[in-house]
C-alpha cells in the first residue's frame, strides 16, 4: 500500500510544480510559498481533526519534536529555493534539479540511518544524476 501512496505523492508533485509555476507569475516566490504553506497547514489540520487523531500531541517525545521541527524548517528552505527557482528558471529544468533529492536522500540515509547503499541503489543514483544533467543541460 505504501507504494501508492509514493505514486500519488509523485503524481501530485508533479501537478504541484505546473500549478505553482502558472500561479507564480507576477507573485513574489515568498508569498507565493508562504500562500501555499497556508494551504497545506488548513489541510494537514483538516486530516489531524477529521481523523480525530489531534489526542496524540500530548505523547509526542521530545526527540520527536525536535527532529518534526527541524524537518518542517528544512522543507520550509526548500520550498522558499523551489518557488524561488521556479519563478525564475523553466518548470522542465527546475523540476529535475529539485528531484537530485532522490539522490541526497539515499545518501544521507545511508550515513546516518545506515540504510543499505547497494550496486542496485548505487546504479539508480548514477541514473537519476545522468538524467538530471541530460534534462537540464
Amino acid at each position: 500500500m505504501w507504494a501508492v501512496f509514493a505514486l500519488l505523492s509523485a503524481v501530485f508533485a508533479a501537478l504541484t510544480s505546473i500549478l505553482a509555476k502558472v500561479g507564480i507569475e507576477g507573485v513574489n516566490s515568498n508569498l507565493a510559498t508562504a500562500i501555499r504553506t497556508m494551504v497545506v497547514v488548513i489541510m494537514a489540520w483538516g486530516m489531524v481533526f477529521l481523523t480525530n487523531t489531534q489526542g496524540g500531541i500530548a505523547s509526542i517525545n521530545r526527540k520527536s519534536w525536535i527532529f518534526l521541527i527541524l524537518s518542517g524548517l528544512a522543507t520550509g528552505a526548500s520550498w522558499l529555493c523551489y518557488y524561488r527557482a521556479l519563478q525564475m528558471g523553466e518548470a522542465s529544468k527546475v523540476v529535475p534539479i529539485d528531484r537530485l533529492s532522490v539522490v541526497f536522500t539515499l545518501v544521507l540515509a545511508f550515513v546516518f540511518l545506515h540504510e543499505q547503499f547497494t550496486a542496485k541503489s548505487l546504479a539508480g543514483c548514477a541514473l537519476i544524476g545522468a538524467g538530471t544533467l541530460l534534462m537540464v543541460l
